[in-house]
């Protein structure tokens, strides 16, 4: 009785350490080595015209900065660093965030704390990993690459291109069945409901098979936008096509 109690003590303790309620976003950013006073934005998407704008403003102070604010659902958003060279992509959801800015090289920067982040680091660091090899090619090869096109050594460029179409078709494909399999085992996640919805906007992929993923879906990433869009999609793809004949009456269902 007595390991029962202190268990729901302190499951009570941990509820109220948080700093968030349902709809709420906190997001605690870790500035190292930025100046004070230096602009942080919050950047997201106005739903009626889609277009980016700016939601929240703060300064770093003391290497730190907090943005906290309410949120409806899962959405990709961005925090632009002045003077950085580029945004910090992320996924703006109820719960605590956390951003580890790395100043000097910002696509680096780190962001954890809440589910759906979490999945999107590790999925991003898997399709690293499956798209190295097109990578390390490049590398390898730029510079060969540049000298046989200034030498006009057709034989060459002809040579590395048929390699890299090669490493290209093998990594797309590749890729696309990561994107298969990450939907099909992760129904809770955001980033699965954004795979299925690049599905149905391809016409080689089986609708049937998006469907089916679809329909596997946890009923919250159903209710996102994303969610909602495929739902639209998939009932205007059981529609007849304009033109086409109706079935004749008493034919089998």
């Amino acid at each position: 009785m007595k390991k029962i109690l202190f268990l729901l003590t302190a499951s009570a303790a941990i509820i109220s350490c948080s700093k968030v309620k349902d709809g709420e976003y906190l997001i605690t950013g870790t500035a190292k080595g930025i100046e004070n006073g230096k602009t942080i934005i919050l950047q997201g998407q106005d739903p009626a015209t889609r277009m980016t704008i700016a939601l929240d403003t703060v300064k770093v102070e003391n290497g730190k900065f907090e943005i906290k604010g309410k949120v409806k659902e899962p959405a990709f958003h961005t925090l632009i660093l002045q003077g950085a060279n580029g945004p910090i992509p992320f996924i703006l959801e109820t719960g605590e965030i956390n951003i580890e800015i790395d100043k000097d090289s910002i696509h680096k920067s780190k962001i954890s704390g809440t589910y759906n982040n979490d999945e999107y680091v590790k999925f991003n660091d898997d399709l690293t990993k499956t798209q190295k090899s097109l990578i390390d090619f490049q590398k390898k090869n730029t510079t060969k690459m540049q000298d046989a096109q200034k030498a006009h050594d057709t034989a060459t460029v002809n040579g590395l291109m048929k390699q890299y179409m090669e490493i290209q078709t093998e990594v797309q494909a590749n890729t696309k069945k990561k994107y298969l399999a990450y939907a099909e085992g992760h129904p809770k996640s955001y980033i699965s409901a954004l795979i299925i919805q690049s599905m149905i906007n391809d016409p080689s992929n089986d609708i049937k098979k998006t469907e089916t993923l679809y329909n596997a879906l946890d009923e919250s990433v159903k209710n996102t936008t994303p969610g909602k869009e495929i739902k639209t999609r998939l009932g205007q793809a059981k529609m007849p096509a304009v033109g086409a004949s109706a079935p004749p009456v008493g034919s089998a269902k």
